[in-house]
């Protein structure tokens, strides 16, 4: 900071301003600072604020709240890249002066007492008025002895001249801030629905009901449906060459049979590696066509990411210094105790740091080079985080479009860390916050945190079947959609989910039983559809109502709102450029209808205490007039939510929300 005003606490700002915030390319990004002075006189305060282009771009900053020095406006970056932004304070002296000549006024003071107020406020005016017909009117009123006091203030503090001074101030004491960045990724970044498949899974049956491997011809097909449910990225774990030196079989035993495929995050065999891709899937021809099919439907493709060896993949013998030797001379495989994964060795990027880095980009740049824009990486938090900074920071110098979602089911100071470093998304607990105060802390958390790491909130993943849906029933899976499609502007499932897939290996285990981590799960998806056994219409509603109402596509814009039980939560968004406010109810009871009464904080959605609303149930189709309390009840074997849009009555004036 330059100067002589005080400019406290900007946001946003992440890590003490040494890491920058994230923003997507439109928006709408608050920026807030405490800005003070010594003494009485006014001070105001402007972002200054610029992007790849250069140019620069300025904002007003408007005082928020009564005596806490607190200013806020909103830029909007429209371009990805980096932009850089700051505040600047300054001494309003039109506004010192303002203040000083209307309350003197009213307290009776004569002309003779306020000579001086009207020469400066003259003088102030003077600076401005250039051309400007009501400045240079109103300073000649101010030095007119001839006309009562009223009279000669009356035009410098009428509405046309305060509105000029306001937008052309008078600055003085100009202090310039300390400037803060925002990385600005495309809208995908912060906005999608994602669908997560296994590729091989995707062949269907033989005559005699023997799964038969998948392909990615037989994967393109697949995509119709998917894109029909309104996702828009399509997510496959990985589809390089699976090892066979100890080769999981079925439900992760260590006894395969000939005929186990192995999972797939055991990657690397004699036919490849990172770089490869697994025969029975296809070719690269192939491939390159699935990615196209996908573009067509309106689907980006993501591709993990997942930096680790089978026992056999070729880094084994050409880079035995990727990983670590244990004393008995043997390579150390994978463990998360209790887990143990005998099929993996992970990679140690500490004994050739630079060959190890070199290597990673390289594997990343033949998916990146054959149109892949978005990898979802496996385990980040085992590798060095100064490792994926330079990696990201790497790839996107040449293709700044590339987003990288980070698989974080880790420590929070882990989680925010791998953000700063530059993943795009994280994974996050929700999956094991289930009851309301858990969901309004989680809910407040991923708002809060936003420009340091945004969240994609899966519903379940293949390693992860929570117990809330091995005894829900299906009206928990719908009202576990319920909630992550809503509450994050980005969100996933995984393949099984819409039906009801709630088996565990074992009690107590949040393993799949029949995991298709290790074999083959072709589905029937048409006749579960046809039989009334699918999630399908309740994840395509979900995903319709998202991308028709802007206010679910924001995170920054979440406020929670009192429902009186402890089964019903309630939030909403509001999207800032179109005014959108969307309402969302959702029951966490799966069995039993709760009912009670939704206090909204309508100031919160720029409203009055006393306004009537139109209140349009997206679910339902059911419209009511609402007001700041109302009646709800939800029936799982109904809705298991409301998603209510609310409009302000027609009947009523309308006024600048606030």
């Amino acid at each position: 900071m330059t100067g002589r005003l005080g400019i406290d606490d900007v946001t946003p700002e992440v890590a003490g301003g040494r890491d920058p915030a994230k923003a997507v390319a439109g928006e709408h990004v608050p920026v807030t600072a405490t800005v003070w002075r010594e003494g009485h006189d006014a001070v105001a305060a402007t972002v200054v604020w610029w992007g790849p282009d250069g140019a620069e771009r300025t904002s007003r900053m408007t005082e928020v709240g009564t005596g806490l020095d607190r200013f806020a406006t909103t830029i909007v970056p429209d371009a990805p890249g980096t932009w850089t932004f700051r505040v600047d304070a300054w001494g309003d002296p039109w506004a010192t002066w303002t203040h000083a000549a209307s309350v003197k006024q009213a307290a009776g003071q004569s002309a003779a007492e306020l000579a001086n107020d009207l020469e400066i406020g003259a003088r102030l005016l003077d600076l401005r008025a250039g051309h400007a017909a009501s400045l240079r009117d109103a300073a000649a009123a101010l030095r007119d002895a001839t006309l009562p006091l009223d009279e000669r203030l009356a035009p410098a503090l009428g509405d046309v001249v305060q509105a000029a001074m306001h937008d052309e101030p008078v600055r003085e004491l100009l202090t310039q801030g300390v400037p803060h960045t925002l990385t600005v990724d495309r809208g995908r970044a912060a906005f999608g629905s994602w669908y997560e498949l296994f590729p091989r899974s995707t062949g269907g049956v033989d005559k005699n009901g023997v799964p038969r491997h998948g392909t990615f011809k037989t994967t393109a097909k697949a995509l119709d449906r998917v894109a029909q449910m309104g996702f828009d990225v399509v997510y496959f774990p990985p589809i390089h060459p699976i090892g066979r030196l100890n080769r999981k079989g079925r439900d992760n035993t260590l006894t395969p049979t000939p005929d186990d495929v192995g999972s797939p995050w055991a990657i690397g065999a004699a036919e490849g590696g990172h770089d490869a891709v697994h025969p029975d899937l296809g070719t690269f021809k192939d491939f390159d066509a699935l990615v196209r099919r996908a573009t067509k439907l309106g689907l980006e493709v993501a591709l993990d990411l997942a930096l680790q060896a089978a026992p056999d993949h070729p880094w084994a013998a050409e880079h035995p210094e990727f990983f670590t030797v244990l004393p008995d001379g043997t390579i150390a495989y994978a463990e998360n105790p209790p887990k143990k994964y005998q099929d993996i060795y992970p990679l140690n990027f500490d004994n050739d740091p630079d060959a190890a880095f070199a290597e990673m980009l390289r594997i990343t740049m033949v998916w990146v080079e054959r149109g892949v824009r978005i990898f979802r990486v496996d385990n980040p938090h085992t590798k060095p985080t100064s490792f994926w900074a330079w990696l990201i920071a790497t790839v996107k110098q040449t293709h700044p479009d590339v987003l990288f979602l980070a698989e974080a089911f880790t420590r929070p100071a882990r989680l925010y860390g791998l953000g700063r470093a530059g993943f795009t998304q994280s994974y996050t607990y929700f999956t094991w916050r289930t009851t309301k105060a858990e969901i309004v802390e989680f809910a407040e958390e991923i708002r809060d945190r936003w420009d340091e790491s945004r969240a994609n909130l899966f519903v379940n993943t293949p390693d992860i079947l929570p117990e809330h849906l091995q005894v829900g029933g299906p009206a928990m899976f719908a009202i576990r959609a319920a909630l992550a499609s809503t509450l994050s502007p980005t969100w996933g499932v995984y393949s099984g989910f819409e039906l009801f897939e709630h088996e565990p290996q074992k009690p107590g285990s949040e393993e799949y039983l029949r995991s298709e981590k290790f074999e083959l799960r072709p589905r029937d998806w048409a006749t579960a559809l046809a039989e009334g056994r699918s999630l399908e219409p309740w994840l395509t509603r979900l995903n319709e109502i998202r991308r028709a109402h802007p206010a679910l596509q924001q995170m920054r814009t979440l406020h929670v709102h009192d429902v009186d039980h402890d089964a019903l939560v309630a939030y909403s968004k509001q999207d800032p450029a179109t005014g959108d406010t969307v309402l969302v109810i959702v029951s966490l009871d799966p069995h039993e209808a709760r009912e009670g009464t939704i206090h909204l904080d309508l100031p919160a959605l720029g409203l009055r205490w006393d306004d009537r609303l139109v209140a349009h149930d997206e679910v339902t189709g059911e419209t009511y007039e609402w007001g700041a309390e109302n009646y709800v009840r939800l029936d799982p074997h109904r809705a298991v939510a409301h998603i209510i849009t609310l409009q302000r009555k027609p009947e009523q004036p309308e006024r600048e929300l606030t």
